[in-house]
């Protein structure tokens, strides 16, 4: 196991509000799962990204469905409209950008754009793929893959997915 410690921040030393502001975004638009993590009580083993994350991630898994698809809902479209609205959050531009998202062909945004809809008629939420370390070609294939998983299997990935975007949030911290 990791003991990396956050470069820019000792997690154990912040009050509430300062905890939250700082960790409010690594679940996206979701301020409640830092709230929530800073409630059960910060102590120097939490200055361990391993450790945050772990409690986070929990936190995530043992909420009720409504907040875990409240979540789900609160992340943009892969290749969405938000993202060439430049709408996003900062963490998810970049994020889309690392992936190659922003140099998607016309015929490629088309069928991002296709996969996106085809998918929230089907589960009822937006695909949702870490997508750091991917390449586009990657990230489209995985959508065509995974659009013909059942709903339970998609909204289990789904959070499997966002917790591995707030390890590489956190790790970027």
């Amino acid at each position: 196991m990791s003991h990396a410690q956050f470069q820019h921040c000792t997690p154990s030393q912040m009050s509430r509000e300062a905890f939250v502001e700082t960790f409010g975004d690594i679940y996206e638009h979701s301020s409640w799962v830092a709230e929530q993590a800073y409630d059960l009580g910060i102590d120097s083993q939490h200055d361990q990204i391993t450790a945050l994350h772990q409690r986070m991630a929990k936190i995530l898994l043992e909420s009720d469905k409504q907040s875990q698809l409240d979540l789900i809902n609160a992340h943009p479209d892969l290749a969405g409209k938000a993202a060439i609205a430049g709408e996003l959050t900062e963490s998810s531009t970049s994020e889309q950008a690392g992936a190659g998202i922003s140099e998607c062909t016309a015929e490629e945004f088309d069928r991002f754009t296709r996969l996106n809809d085809a998918y929230k008629a089907k589960f009822g939420f937006p695909f949702i793929m870490a997508v750091k370390g991917s390449n586009r070609h990657q990230i489209l294939s995985a959508f065509e893959e995974r659009i013909h998983n059942n709903p339970e299997q998609e909204f289990n990935r789904a959070l499997l997915e966002i917790n591995k975007i707030a390890q590489f949030r956190l790790d970027a911290m």
